[in-house]
């Protein structure tokens, strides 16, 4: 039992003979957050700081004709006023700001509309005065002229030919090649291997269904928030609370024209993220009213603000066909997806067609993804982008598969499962990966064995993947003459890196996790570091801490030859003891001796690790089906995942439950509400549903270790896996329970009692 009183189990690698990793000291952080002395964006004040608030779109899709902000700039107490035309015209560039390619046009409207808006709850302007309240006051006095144009909200409509445009300019990219007329299809994908149409010819069984999910939150508790002191030496300072400083320094140093190095971050505390800070929204705009009004300005955003103005993950529409022969084998399997992009060409389709087929060898595959603009907020990652939608479509019909040809669903994906050697539809070969352990544990697990028991009771499983990301990340040790080191790292903390990567370091000093002390850098403290996201820090920054720890020991060597008089090549270091022949001093010994050897150590390293490093979730659910209402309750919950290795279990732990329960409220009751006009019906936490600890049971985690061969400590990204199984697991359990398939998310109880009364509760 950990700690978390989950019942929780770990299925170690036998190779394991760890001293710190592993084991589950107390997190750096957790006293500052327990008594409230951490410091989250709404916590900076400064002096002479001034409040500023942002003038929404009440419509969907409309041209600016005016903007007149002349009653605004009069108001008593109003300090500074600001619209797009304080932003330099980025005209067509395109930057690389740490998430690929992004049009700088897009990403300045989207802070502050220019010519048109694209959904409702876009930021028109904003204004910064003495308090709050004068600023909301004087925010109703800006007066904004539309020109009312066709509103698009469903993916399908979007795509048709001959559907009004949003943007006029607009030519889907073709795999690398722009189509010659316009649409809204921003980006068209297309990945094949093998022969697909000769195999679904060759198949005893094909099963084809269409699938469509909502517009879902990330859910984070924390609202954005940014404050901006552009000084009076040009240089701009912005607190923020953002999954990356340095992606946070380039977007707004390229929205404003600034060089990076006028540009400082600092990183706050983040109360979630999940994929829905790594965008920039209030930054820019906190900036210019700051150099405006010449005075520090702070700007949260309110609960319908977030909703209605930030990037949720995308709506979509997906047809999934395979194919497979008499012993279930899968022979061919085809996907067509389309996603909603929102207001702006770049959405997550490319991790979409990227994790479909991912948990499965197939030797014959095809998949077509699109990306669609359509009048709602501009999409952005949320764990795992794109993983989730795919799997709910693909685990639906693997699942039938496996109850037409009457086998267990696990043994189905054994058959099937991809391994060391297989190779994706979109065309990396996977390295040693773990999805055949992990499941062979969710099958021998006592969870899957036991009888499920009660009318309307089902039990169902599923599948996940997320890939991993490496990129960018720099840390900066300094050795204290007590035997502890000072960690600076460059990547936001929102899942308890600081402590998987310090105990990273003390593993390779060979010392206590309790004497690293790390720190989250701003961005002119720490070299440059990518987002926190993609699963990536406790593996990339992870892989930095260890090769400064190196470095620590090598000039740590050094200084021990210099006392004993002899060459450094001859000093030995093993359980944080250097020694020479008789000689020995342990680490925290020789830290004491560094200011009278040439003073004290300081190590950088940065990294940049190519490719992947491959994540698998296997989740098997209990549920209880009410007739009479569609009300889905969950009983009894087991999450199972290849961890790598699990740097601090109960982090892991935490990570498999919490992605988990996410994926659960995806799957039964999340979504926007939108009308014909595109307005959100539900942008509040009393009607956007999140489940509560009174929706769902402690949820039981079972960690399983296959090393990722990339990393010394085998460690693999575990934050976003567990969210890719829940809502087919779900599915599949509904479907057992009552006999009706369902293609939908969320799987609402009107959704449900609907299917039920459709089908009779007789099976589809």
């Amino acid at each position: 039992m950990s700690d978390n009183f989950s019942n929780s189990q770990i299925i170690k690698d036998p190779g394991d003979n760890y001293k710190t990793l592993g084991t589950r000291p107390v997190r750096h952080d957790g006293v500052d957050k327990v008594t409230g002395r951490a410091i989250y964006g709404n916590d900076v004040q400064l002096q002479g700081l001034i409040e500023g608030v942002i003038l929404r779109s009440p419509v969907a899709h409309a041209r600016i004709k005016s903007i007149d902000t002349s009653a605004a700039e009069a108001f008593p107490g109003v300090l500074a006023v600001a619209t797009s035309a304080d932003f330099p015209d980025p005209k067509d560039k395109v930057a690389d700001l740490g998430e690929g390619p992004v049009n700088l046009a897009h990403l300045s409207a989207n802070c502050l509309a220019r010519d048109k808006v694209f959904y409702k709850g876009q930021a028109i302007a904003a204004v910064a005065a003495r308090d709050v309240h004068i600023a909301e006051e004087a925010l109703s006095l800006i007066k904004v002229e539309y020109e009312l144009l066709p509103v698009l909200t469903r993916v399908l409509d979007a795509m048709k030919e001959g559907s009004p445009l949003l943007h006029e300019d607009l030519r889907t990219n073709e795999m690398g090649k722009k189509a010659d007329t316009p649409s809204n299809i921003s980006d068209h994908l297309h990945f094949e291997q093998g022969d697909p149409d000769t195999a679904f010819e060759n198949a005893h069984l094909v099963v084809e269904r269409e699938f469509k999910t909502q517009t879902v939150h990330q859910g984070y508790i924390e609202p954005h928030v940014a404050t901006a002191h552009w000084n009076q030496d040009g240089h701009l300072t912005v607190w923020a609370s953002t999954q990356g400083a340095f992606s946070a320094r380039e977007q707004t140093a390229e929205t404003l024209a600034l060089p990076v190095s006028k540009v400082k971050v600092i990183p706050c505390e983040i109360g979630g993220g999940f994929g829905g800070k790594i965008p920039i929204y209030l930054e820019p705009v906190a900036a210019v009213l700051s150099r405006k009004s010449g005075r520090p300005v702070k700007i949260q955003m309110t609960r319908d603000g977030v909703f209605e103005g930030t990037g949720p993950t995308p709506a979509s529409f997906m047809r999934i066909k395979v194919g497979v022969d008499e012993a279930g084998k899968i022979l061919a399997a085809e996907a067509w997806l389309a996603y909603e992009t929102g207001a702006y060409p770049g959405g997550v389709i490319g991790p979409g067609c990227m994790c479909v087929f991912s948990c499965y060898d197939i030797e014959n595959a095809r998949v077509d993804g699109f990306d669609v603009c359509v009048n709602k907020p501009w999409t952005k990652a949320y764990r795992a982008p794109g993983s989730t939608h795919v799997a709910f479509a693909m685990e639906s019909v693997v699942d039938e598969i496996a109850a037409k040809l009457e086998m267990d669903p696990i043994e189905l994906r054994l058959l099937n499962a991809a391994k060391e050697g297989t190779k994706r539809v979109d065309g990396p070969v996977y390295p040693r990966i773990g999805l055949v352990e992990t499941l062979e544990a969710a099958r021998d697990h006592d969870h899957y064995k036991s009888p499920i028991e009660g009318p309307n009771r089902g039990r169902g499983m599923a599948a996940g993947f997320w890939f991993n990301i490496g990129l960018k990340s720099s840390v900066t040790a300094h050795v204290n003459n007590d035997g502890t080191v000072t960690l600076l790292e460059g990547s936001t903390d929102i899942g308890g890196t600081r402590t998987s990567i310090a105990m990273q370091l003390a593993e390779t000093l060979g010392i206590g996790a309790e004497d690293i002390n790390p720190k989250v850098a701003d961005t002119d403290s720490v070299g440059y570091t990518d987002i926190t996201g993609g699963s990536r820090v406790t593996f990339a920054t992870g892989l930095a801490a260890i090769e400064a720890g190196k470095d620590i020991i090598s000039q740590m060597k050094g200084r021990a030859a210099m006392l004993w008089e002899c060459e450094e090549g001859e000093v030995g270091f093993a359980d944080a003891v250097f020694s020479q022949d008789s000689n020995s001093i342990t680490f925290a010994e020789l830290c004491g001796k560094l200011s009278s050897t040439g003073g004290l150590i300081t190590a950088r390293a940065s990294v940049d690790p190519q490719g992947f490093t491959n994540g698998f979730a296997v989740h098997i659910c209990d549920i209880e089906v009410d007739p009479e209402t569609g009300k889905v309750d969950i009983l009894r919950y087991t999450a199972l995942q290849d961890a790598g290795k699990a740097i601090h279990p109960s982090y892991v732990e935490g990570q498999m439950q919490g992605g988990s329960v996410q994926g659960i409220g995806w799957a039964l009751n999340e979504e926007y509400l939108f009308d014909e006009d595109g307005r959100m019906l539900n942008p509040t936490m009393l009607d956007y549903r999140m489940p509560t600890a009174l929706d769902v049971p402690m949820i039981d985690t079972v960690i399983i270790e296959v090393p990722n061969p990339s990393h010394p400590f085998g460690v693999r990204g575990v934050g976003e896996p567990p969210i890719v199984p829940p809502p087919p697991a779900i599915a599949n359990a509904i479907k057992n329970a009552t006999g009706v398939r369902m293609t939908e998310l969320p799987m609402s109880p009107p959704r449900v009692f609907e299917a039920i009364t459709k089908n009779g509760g007789a099976p589809s």
